[in-house]
């Protein structure tokens, strides 16, 4: 009998020991992979945020730097100079006073409005009936969207003209905005943020009572919001910045977006490419004006998770 209880009680031990030592090796080699990084990779690590940083702003910088610089400095020296030696605002005035700049901005707007409205309601209604609602030929509808993805804008644009034409939409501000008015990349954003919802929410407002329209709004909506503001600033970004579509489009110089209206510093400014950098500047205010608004709702969207109770 004594023996045997001496036996186990030596044994006890030796099992809780072993399994501190075992729990003891595992928190350490867990560990491991949140080490501190060396002074090497830190260095490593901000070497390549510079270099990112330097391609992605230097070009905007580099314009801001030549919208500022006055006439007496050389912007085509050999070894320019980044920081102008006397700043002006002389260049945007200049350019204000060559184009109506205002008036190409108000009809940027125009067409930016008709197209973030086509995009966040349009997409929004088809990315919710695509993963939330059940119906016939919902994946042939997903396919076909998924294949006009994989055509290019140019091979379609003499199509889209001869449509816009035969509308009557030529020459106008909504030709220009119609065919940009429902993305199918943002109806496949949209769907994806719908079908990372949990089901119980749809079935616990059907057991409420709530149709499909009162589900979208109610259930749907408020925890998609983050992806709307990325495809509302998506689809912003996209109608300001396109040149190619409304040159094609619009012939009444009065109608010209800001895009296409501010080709007119080039030809009246040949030799002046500091105003033509003027109105470059001028053009991005807006798009940073945007996305200062909706940027809370951005990166909420791009991290989209949080479901609201």
């Amino acid at each position: 009998m004594m023996a045997g209880r001496v036996g186990t009680a030596r044994v006890g031990p030796r099992r809780v020991v072993g399994a501190r030592s075992a729990g003891t090796v595992t928190a350490r080699s867990g560990t491991r992979g949140f080490s501190t990084p060396s002074p090497r990779e830190v260095v490593l690590r901000y070497a390549l945020l510079v270099l990112a940083l330097f391609v992605t702003i230097g070009p905007f910088l580099w314009q801001l730097s030549t919208s500022l610089k006055g006439a007496s400095e050389d912007v085509y020296t050999t070894t320019p100079s980044f920081l102008p030696a006397e700043p002006t605002l002389d260049n945007y005035a200049r350019a204000f006073e060559a184009v109506p700049i205002l008036g190409f901005a108000g009809n940027s707007l125009v067409v930016a409005a008709i197209v973030v409205t086509g995009n966040v309601v349009g997409a929004t209604l088809a990315g919710y009936a695509l993963a939330r609602l059940r119906f016939r030929g919902a994946r042939l509808v997903l396919g076909a969207l998924l294949l006009t993805l994989l055509l290019p804008g140019e091979a379609t644009i003499v199509a889209q003209y001869l449509t816009i034409r035969q509308l009557g939409l030529a020459d106008t501000l909504a030709g220009v905005a119609l065919p940009g008015a429902i993305g199918m990349l943002n109806v496949l954003l949209m769907r994806t943020a719908f079908a990372a919802l949990p089901k119980e929410l749809d079935e616990a407002a059907i057991v409420d009572g709530a149709n499909a329209w009162q589900r979208l709004w109610h259930v749907g909506v408020p925890n998609v919001l983050g992806m709307m503001a990325v495809v509302a600033i998506f689809a912003f970004i996209g109608a300001w910045d396109d040149f190619l579509w409304p040159l094609i489009v619009l012939t009444t110089p009065e109608k010209f977006t800001l895009t296409v209206g501010l080709e007119y510093l080039s030809g009246t400014f040949t030799n002046n490419p500091r105003v033509v950098a003027a109105g470059t500047m001028i053009a991005f205010v807006p798009i940073v004006v945007f996305f200062a608004a909706l940027q809370r709702y951005f990166f909420r969207g791009v991290d989209e998770g949080a479901i609201k109770g």
